[in-house]
């Protein structure tokens, strides 16, 4: 299996020092104090956290889903990462992952059982393991 490389890079004092991360030898973004702990645009390495998440789940529940004899038209996941405060300094506490599938021939109980195990074993979750992931699972109509 290929390994998949990223590299990160900081200048200056935590408050008005600037960052950049780089993924994939394609993608560079800015980060700073303000993206990371203010409302200031750009981005920072939770929302990475989370895209990783979203897809991996994505990809991994299309797999399940195969497994289990369905054939899904679309997987669309969004992951809310919540960076608190806490005695031990800030940390991930939670992410709460909401997805949305559009799975002809599936019922509704089925869907959310086979969804519940990929939220505990799609590779970015296991690596993970110490976050609480919540996940509300939800079927789309099928057209």
């Amino acid at each position: 299996m290929p390994i998949r490389k990223a590299k990160a890079g900081w200048n200056g004092d935590l408050k008005t020092g600037k960052g950049q991360i780089s993924f994939g030898g394609r993608f560079e973004q800015p980060f700073s104090f303000g993206t990371r702990f203010e409302e200031t645009p750009g981005t920072n390495p939770e929302e990475l956290i989370g895209g990783a998440l979203s897809g991996c789940y994505s990809m991994a529940l299309a797999a399940d889903l195969g497994r289990a004899g369905l054939a899904p038209k679309s997987v669309q996941t969004e992951a809310d990462v919540h960076l608190d405060k806490t005695e031990a300094g800030f940390t991930i506490t939670r992410i709460a992952l909401r997805t949305r599938a559009e799975v002809p021939g599936v019922d509704e109980a089925r869907f959310r059982e086979i969804a519940e195990g990929t939220r505990k074993e799609c590779p970015v979750a296991r690596a993970l393991g110490g976050v609480q992931i919540e996940l509300v699972a939800r079927l789309a109509p099928s057209a």
